[in-house]
């Protein structure tokens, strides 16, 4: 699997500007096949960082409803990555 495909997007939450700030991990988009080997060296060689740790998981599709129309949302992927002490990551850095 090609580097780009893995990470689809940062993913810019209260939730994650707290884990950013606290314990010094990121919240990522994935792709729905890719692993936590995969995740891990997509981060180190994109952004150039040491990653400690990646944990990832489902978010499974929640039934929606509009009128008599219904739905799922769709399902995706996401990793938290523990970056190594010392590294820092900022997706907002220079943003004002």
């Amino acid at each position: 699997m090609n580097l780009h495909d893995v990470i689809r997007k940062p993913l810019l939450t209260e939730k994650g500007a707290y884990l950013n700030e606290t314990a010094n991990q990121v919240l990522l988009e994935v792709a729905p096949d890719a692993n936590k080997i995969e995740v891990k060296r997509a981060v180190e060689e994109m952004f150039k960082v040491k990653v400690a740790k990646v944990a990832t998981l489902r978010v499974r599709g929640k039934q929606k409803r509009l009128g008599r129309h219904e739905g799922v949302t769709r399902q995706w992927k996401k990793a938290i990555v523990t970056l190594k002490p010392g590294e820092k990551l900022d997706f907002l850095e220079g943003v004002k």
